[in-house]
């Protein structure tokens, strides 16, 4: 706006300092010139925002100011920043104007003109390369802009996919370890008599707690910012199953554990979700079945695992209180589904529930 206001008041001082020494050349009256020149002038400062509007007034000024006339500027607007069909209706008007006044008898000698075709030719072209020029470093800086809004919402998913991948993790740690903590507490309560089998269940709990504390420890360790000052242990695998189910048996549930097929070696992610998988099973087991019996079974097939856990209808109501959260089940499923697996989770026909999951086999180097 300063720009384009420097610009009128450095056209209309021109003009006068043109005009008043020698007279005035052109024919037309004084008042009439000078009104005309001071409203050009003003014209100049929204020549960028009504370019076609003020161009056309521009067009029918120029027969009365003729060589001061500011109709180049206001071409280089149009061209610029107007609208490529009002430009050319524009310039044609404009040569056509300026053809007219060049040959009239009175006017002959003003300019020849091929003078006056560069006189709109030429603001005309460096409009349209300014015009291109300015899209062009538009065209860059909304790129980048949209670039850097992509990269920030790819940080957020994956700042949430990460929460979300550390709450799984929480979850299937703190629940099946605390729920096995909850019923050892209350065998210890119905033995207390038994000195050796409170003993027993007492050290048992504390295995248990800290064994949660570890992999809770683990779990939140991908939140320090220095790796390397906390080296993480292993996560369990399917290495690590019978101790999980030992620990279940422990409580007073039947459980059997069947693997069959060729067994090798999977790759740690597998391993691991067939751990959580179990050890989902187990507590949903222990929370809603009580003691009801259970079966585990893993099946080596040549391109995939079947892991199967399935527990019968309990014997009577179940009376261990632990809540439920609701999302281990989901938690499954997105795990499983992100390594090309098929999950599924639900009740028996013959009554029970079953979750099962079939993983592709991706074997790791021993």
């Amino acid at each position: 706006m300063l720009f384009d206001i420097l610009v009128a008041l450095g056209y209309t001082t021109a003009v006068v300092l043109f005009t008043v020494p020698t007279g005035h050349p052109f024919g037309v009256p004084e008042p009439v010139f000078y009104a005309v020149t001071v409203l050009m002038g003003l014209a100049l400062i929204g020549r960028r925002r009504w370019p076609a509007s003020l161009c056309a007034v521009a067009i029918l000024a120029t027969p009365v100011l003729l060589q001061v006339s500011p109709l180049p500027l206001f071409l280089y607007a149009l061209a610029a920043y107007g609208r490529r069909r009002h430009l050319v209706v524009l310039t044609g008007a404009a040569v056509l104007a300026l053809a007219a006044i060049v040959f009239l008898p009175a006017r002959t000698g003003l300019l020849p003109f091929n003078a006056l075709v560069f006189f709109v030719a030429g603001p005309v072209l460096l409009g349209l390369y300014a015009g291109a020029r300015r899209a062009v470093v538009a065209n860059l800086r909304e790129r980048a802009e949209r670039l850097e809004r992509e990269q920030s919402l790819l940080r957020r998913q994956a700042r949430v996919e990460e929460r979300t991948r550390i709450a799984r993790e929480m979850h299937d740690v703190v629940a099946h370890r605390v729920s096995l903590m909850v019923i050892h507490s209350g065998a210890l309560e119905v033995g207390a008599a038994d000195g050796e089998r409170a003993a027993a269940a007492g050290r048992l709990i504390g295995d248990i707690g800290r064994q949660a504390l570890e992999e809770l420890r683990e779990v939140l360790g991908v939140l320090r910012l220095d790796e390397e000052a906390a080296p993480r242990a292993p996560q369990p695998t399917v290495d690590d199953l019978a101790t999980l189910v030992e620990q279940s048996r422990s409580t007073g549930m039947r459980i059997e554990l069947i693997c069959s097929g060729p067994r090798r070696p999977l790759a740690q992610a597998t391993g691991h979700t067939v751990y959580r998988l179990v050890q989902e099973a187990l507590t949903n087991v222990h929370k809603h079945a009580g003691n009801a019996a259970t079966r585990i079974e893993l099946r080596y097939g040549p391109d995939a695992l079947h892991v199967a856990v399935e527990n019968e209808v309990p014997a009577g109501p179940v009376t261990t209180g632990l809540p439920s959260g609701g999302n281990g089940l989901v938690g499954l499923r997105e795990r499983i589904t992100l390594q090309g697996g098929v999950f599924e989770a639900g009740p028996r026909p013959e009554g029970g529930f079953r979750v099962a999951a079939d993983l592709p086999m991706k074997e790791e180097a021993p």
